[in-house]
């Protein structure tokens, strides 16, 4: 081993801030410092902006402090490190949740107080941070928080996008794309790292080179460059001293401009690649239905994974000098398929730059690499055509064939002449195009891999992966997903936080089974209508919002029926949809019937090439214009489109939830995260047996839900038996009135024939998810959700059931799962103190 640079003694006297000595602790004085020194304000010219940055940046200092006696433990104890590696940190609002995490939330809200500011109306100021965009960027951020609170070294590594995916407008009921400029007015939490900066490549050729002793030799030569700049986010945990890393890539070219152009005078070109280069960082997920897209894609995947890895290779060289105990030191975990270059990008350093045989390389790296499986749809399982490789990863595709070979000849001495298992196994799928199976790539290259629910990983294990699971017996294993408490409890609901911290004590902030304790309060009168109240009170709150935002009045006595997340045909937004329409149809039936008044809440973006999403979120807006102004419906249906989902809007929306429609085709939800969140606030499920739904309902108990539908299995035998939509359409006269009326034109007077591929999709194209064979299930729940509703007692004693029994479903718990099932890594709980 290399001798460290690190001090063979107990002492921090390599800390600057050791010596505090006219370095103030308090969080007032660092405040003002800030506004004064860092952003150059006084009393005459501060702005509420001002504000929160400079309380943002006094609460980096605390941080900072902490991350570097962290970061100085880790390596001083050579602690095996965990490095989660994901395209998406959807991390939301850090303010609210760094007070808590530090215990200064009091402390800084009297300090604004004083001055005549509210802590709430500046922590509205920050924006959500573009970093993610769905359920798989927050449940990466959720296992950040965990790792910190937990104490297990871990850091997060994506790309730092300028843009995020895209700020959502509705523009007469479309969705309109605009650039989200979340970073347009600086990120107090980011730290700049420019000397921490690698060169990525893409493109060129590869030479062999025969050298005595030493067989071949590949060198990629003729490459087109581009930098990758380190940007960190420090992670800090809750009620410890340990804060861990989240390092973001940003994309530069090698060179700011060409002097020889701009000398010709030919402006646009000498700063042509460096906009180029710079594409690569701009936004997330670039609409891949044209072929740039897919190549600027590919490139995002690739350069965040390259500069990873040369991050981790060069901390690791600093103090050892072999790479054979490389995988009892650091463990790498790929959030689903984008990271999956690593795995070859690996290869290809252990190979071409440390002169490693392939072997020796490919038993390290399946050592070190775990895969996280998140989809069970066969166009979600990322594939890219060799055709693309052979132009921008031409090292990387040689290598994948070795891999296939190798495993390739594994198979045959396992399962000789059996054809189909080899080419369900084989990374290369054959067709009219060749490609590349990036799932296959992860399974094969990795020592472990799970689903994220059980029903999730019980598909994988016989039907998605069956060959895989019995080459390798043993490497496919389920850890079921979690939330973070601290984000999705005590920092959005802070009401309901403190009524239950009153009740069983604070614990359950980091051990969440202990909500147990409320099953003693299921008779307590009190508490019952205390959080009744509380529920009102945020309800009272979202409506506010929406009538701020839409210009649409709710009635806080309805039900809040919620369905917000992004927009996908098996997430069922289409059901709800029918759902509404029937509801709507059969107040019109019977104007003076008494109905219980509903307000059907959705929210979610729509990929900006996926077309059939989009106009679903037209089809609502066309809904909520008709209905919410009908004399007849009488303010008993509401129907709310909340545009621009995101984190911050998620933490208005789930406290005053009544009801969590979690309603996907059974078998096509890998688990869901939402569905934990909105039961952790003490709304009712009414929801399909999908994901982690399953594990939910064993949990707080089917009684204490509203389950409907096909099951996993029913769906899977209904499509091998000639499903026939047409069949419930012509035995269910309510349902043929709903489906009628997305071609009749009732939603769109003004547009003839723009939900025509709605009804399409349902009556000439098949179907794929069901929604006509669950429509009558889905009905049924719904009445039964407004029967129950009108039975205060008998509701409120559900929802704090559901709360009471959420525990299992704590990030905590499954960053715990992860660390001794997978990772094999070990907490080390620091006391920095300060």
């Amino acid at each position: 081993m290399k001798e460290s640079f690190i001090p063979n003694s107990k002492s921090t006297s390599i800390f600057f801030s050791d010596n505090t000595e006219g370095l103030p602790n308090d969080i007032k004085t660092r405040f003002l410092n800030h506004l004064e020194y860092s952003l150059i304000k006084d009393n005459t010219t501060v702005e509420p902006w001002d504000i929160y940055f400079a309380l943002a940046l006094s609460l980096r200092d605390r941080l900072i402090e902490r991350w570097l006696r962290t970061q100085y433990e880790y390596r001083k104890r050579d602690v095996k490190k965990t490095y989660y590696l994901s395209m998406e940190f959807l991390i939301g609002r850090l303010l609210g949740n760094s007070l808590i995490n530090l215990d200064l939330y009091n402390e800084s809200y009297d300090m604004l107080k004083e001055m005549g500011y509210s802590l709430e109306d500046i922590a509205e100021l920050e924006p959500d941070m573009g970093l993610g965009n769905g359920g798989l960027g927050r449940l990466a951020a959720c296992f950040l928080d965990s790792m910190a609170t937990s104490a297990y070294p871990g850091y997060g590594y994506g790309i730092r996008y300028e843009f995020g995916i895209f700020r959502q407008e509705i523009v007469h009921g479309y969705q309109t794309e605009i650039p989200d400029h979340w970073r347009k007015n600086g990120c107090p939490w980011e730290i700049k790292r420019p000397e921490i900066t690698y060169r990525v490549r893409f493109g060129g050729k590869v030479k062999a080179m025969k050298q005595n002793g030493s067989g071949t030799v590949y060198r990629w030569i003729d490459t087109e460059d581009v930098m990758a700049v380190a940007w960190d986010i420090p992670v800090p945990g809750y009620k410890v001293d340990n804060v861990n890393n989240l390092r973001l890539w940003e994309a530069t070219a090698t060179d700011e401009f060409d002097f020889e152009y701009f000398n010709s005078g030919d402006y646009i070109k000498a700063v042509e690649q460096k906009n180029i280069s710079e594409n690569i960082s701009k936004v997330l997920y670039p609409n891949d239905n044209i072929h740039l897209g897919k190549v600027l894609r590919l490139k995002q995947e690739y350069f965040f994974v390259s500069a990873t890895l040369q991050d981790i290779f060069f901390n690791w060289k600093q103090d050892h000098d072999s790479f054979a105990n490389l995988p009892e030191k650091v463990s790498i975990q790929l959030n689903d398929t984008h990271p999956a270059l690593a795995i070859p990008e690996m290869l290809r350093i252990l190979i071409d730059e440390e002169r490693m045989d392939f072997e020796s390389a490919w038993q390290i790296t399946k050592q070190v690499f775990s895969y996280t499986n998140h989809t069970i749809l066969p166009e979600a399982l990322e594939r890219w055509s060799v055709a693309l490789f052979e132009e921008l990863l031409p090292r990387h595709l040689m290598l994948i064939y070795q891999i296939n070979d190798y495993v390739m000849q594994e198979v045959s001495a396992k399962y000789p002449g059996d054809i189909i298992k080899m080419r369900n196994v084989s990374i290369i799928e054959e067709g009219h195009e060749k490609s590349l199976r990036m799932a296959q790539l992860c399974f094969h290259g990795s020592h472990t891999v799970n689903g994220v629910a059980k029903l999730h990983t019980e598909i994988l294990r016989h039907k998605i992966f069956a060959d895989l699971d019995q080459l390798y017996p043993g490497r496919l294993c389920n850890v079921t997903n979690g939330i973070t408490p601290r984000l999705w409890l005590l920092t959005c609901n802070p009401l309901l936080a403190s009524l239950i911290s009153e009740h069983i004590g604070s614990a359950w902030t980091r051990e969440l089974e202990r909500l147990r304790g409320l099953e003693a309060y299921l008779d307590d009168q009190d508490f019952k209508e205390s959080f009744f109240e509380i529920k009102e009170i945020n309800k009272k709150r979202l409506s506010r919002y929406i009538y701020r935002e839409t210009g649409i009045r709710t009635r806080t006595d309805s039900i809040f029926y919620v369905q917000v997340k992004r927009m996908h045909e098996y997430k069922r937004q289409l059901l709800n949809v029918m759902g509404t329409i029937a509801q709507y149809q059969r107040i019109k039936a019977n104007p003076d019937q008494d109905f219980v008044p509903r307000t059907v809440i959705f929210a979610g973006k729509a990929a900006p090439g996926y077309y059939l999403a989009k106009r679903l979120i037209k089809l609502i807006n066309n809904l909520g214009d008709i209905i919410n102004k009908d004399p007849d419906v009488k303010d008993r249906l509401k129907v709310v489109f909340l545009p621009n989902y995101c984190v911050s809007l998620a933490e208005k929306i789930i406290p005053a939830a009544d009801v969590s429609e979690q309603i996907s085709t059974a078998g096509f939800e890998a688990s869901g995260t939402g569905n934990m969140k909105f039961a952790l606030n003490g709304a009712l499920t009414l929801g399909t047996l999908d994901g982690a739904n399953v594990e939910m309902a064993e949990e707080i108990g089917i009684e204490n839900m509203f389950i409907f539908g096909l099951k996993a299995e029913e769906v899977s035998q209904i499509k091998h038996s000639n499903y026939n939509p047409y069949s419930y359409y012509e035995s269910d006269p309510e349902l043929k009135a709903v489906v009628d009326s997305l071609l009749d034109d009732s939603w769109c007077p003004r547009e003839p024939g723009i939900f025509a591929p709605i009804w399409k999709v349902l009556m000439e194209d098949g179907d794929r998810y069901l929604q006509m064979a669950d429509f009558r299930a889905f009905m049924e729940a719904s009445d039964r959700v407004d029967q129950l509703y009108q039975n205060r007692d008998e509701w409120v004693k559900k929802a704090i059931i559901n709360i009471a029994r959420i525990g299992k479903f704590s990030s905590d718990r499954a960053i715990r799962e992860y660390a001794e099932k997978i990772w094999k890594i070990e907490p080390l709980q620091l006391d920095i103190g300060g």
